[in-house]
């Protein structure tokens, strides 16, 4: 992305250092954001989100379609994300809006998803066959205890999928189609109606085994810093 386009896409943070000699009332519209929206943290609380789920710059870029120049900047503190931008990175962490602006301590969480809202991601935004794609089914909710998503899984070659680890333990529930969960170096054939719990810091993978996408609910704990 050019300069240009930074500029337009973003509002770059000033200096507002005691050294300052301007005064509030002389300042810009852009410094008098650039102020109020820094009290939020915003980019060290996206840095968090991004060591959390373990991601490289460049592989959160193409996921968001932002280039990983800008994010090191957002994460930086010397740009202020438009709010766009910062609903497109919500999405993907699968958290809401608030958790970069909000105190939610003390308050009743309601997160209410329409079907319409939620975005498709493939497994990893570089793969050529995505074994799976899903949907964060949640991502307007804060500080949640879980995480879920719906997840279809096109059919595959066991060759052709890569098996993962990661902290916390996940729930599986088939919704229709056929799908093979590996564990533990052992395939295991779920169909329409069953589910399956385990300990996702063991490798495993699910593929597709019938002609047509299987479909899923996967719930999984969060990771935790």
């Amino acid at each position: 992305m050019s300069s240009d386009e930074f500029s337009r896409a973003e509002i770059k943070y000033h200096d507002f250092s005691t050294a300052d000699m301007r005064s509030r009332d002389t300042e810009s519209s852009e410094e008098t954001i650039g102020r109020v929206l820094s009290a939020y943290d915003i980019g060290r609380k996206l840095r968090q989100l991004r060591l959390r789920k373990k991601i490289a710059l460049v592989d959160l870029g193409r996921h968001t379609g932002l280039s990983a120049s800008m994010l090191s900047q957002l994460e930086n503190g010397k740009l202020v994300p438009t709010l766009a931008t910062l609903a497109r990175i919500s999405m993907v962490f699968d958290v809401g809006l608030e958790h970069f602006f909000g105190n939610r301590r003390g308050q009743k969480t309601f997160a209410l998803v329409r079907a319409a809202e939620r975005l498709r991601f493939p497994e990893r935004a570089d793969a050529p066959k995505p074994a799976y794609f899903f949907e964060c089914l949640a991502f307007a909710a804060q500080s949640k205890g879980l995480q879920a998503y719906v997840a279809e899984f096109p059919p595959r070659r066991a060759a052709d999928v890569q098996e993962h680890f990661h902290e916390g333990a996940e729930l599986i529930f088939v919704l229709e189609g056929s799908l093979a969960i590996r564990f533990e170096g052992e395939d295991h054939i779920l169909q329409q109606g069953d589910s399956v719990y385990f300990d996702s810091s063991e490798p495993h993978s699910y593929r597709g085994v019938a002609e047509a996408p299987a479909r899923a609910i996967v719930v999984t704990t969060p990771p935790r810093l």
